[in-house]
């Protein structure tokens, strides 16, 4: 994935039949200096197959004209260390847990408008796990208490490495340095403890893993 901190400049997809949608928002971009629009589709499989190169963030709606699956939507882009911030109508705490745990970066309901989408762009641009304000309270409240939040590069490293991979190869894996990877998993430790719940070594991490049933 292109390093955006070189350009300033966070490119995104969007996934989304809505084309008026697209339009506006295409519209609204040319005006935000640090965020700009590069690919878009009706589907994830067209996205794919047409995408110029990779954007830093890709948009996805939620329920697409051609009634994919939304959680594999998610995985599929997860796999390709895609940062994901889903999009939608529907203002289900569960449907967030849902996206969030299936390894997208955020979840933002359609009825914000676009100075909002921009903020939780950036927000998933910087490996944050965005979520519609409203949603959030609740959505943390109903989550397990000792099971804390993951971003989806958190997540990658975390089951790479806790499947067994050494810290390179979980790394490489990733898409990220070892150091790098290392920080992450020093994150993951932190806020397992932070949880209540202390994770000290690799086999204690494949513990979480298995306990929390995390995947991509």
């Amino acid at each position: 994935m292109r390093d955006m901190r070189q350009t300033g400049v966070i490119t995104v997809s969007v996934v989304d039949d809505d084309r008026m949608l697209i339009e506006g928002l295409a519209a609204w971009l040319a005006g935000v200096p640090d965020v700009r629009l590069t690919g878009r589709a009706a589907t994830v499989a067209e996205l794919l197959g047409t995408e110029p190169s990779p954007a830093d963030v890709v948009l996805l709606d939620l329920l697409l004209a051609d009634r994919s699956d939304p959680v594999g939507n998610v995985r599929t882009l997860v796999r390709l260390r895609r940062r994901v911030l889903v999009v939608s109508v529907l203002t289900s705490g569960d449907m967030a847990r849902q996206m969030i745990d299936a390894g997208a970066g955020g979840y933002l309901t359609k009825d914000h408008d676009l100075a909002a989408l921009v903020e939780k762009i950036r927000e998933v641009a910087k490996e944050e796990v965005a979520i519609s304000p409203e949603l959030a309270l609740g959505w943390l409240a109903d989550r397990d208490g000792d099971r804390p939040i993951l971003s989806p590069q958190e997540r990658a490293v975390l089951l790479a490495y806790a499947s067994g991979m050494t810290l390179t190869a979980a790394a490489r894996s990733a898409g990220v340095q070892p150091g790098t990877a290392k920080n992450y998993l020093e994150r993951v430790k932190d806020k397992y403890r932070k949880a209540g719940r202390p994770t000290y070594t690799k086999l204690e991490l494949a513990a979480r893993v298995r306990e929390d049933g995390l995947t991509i």
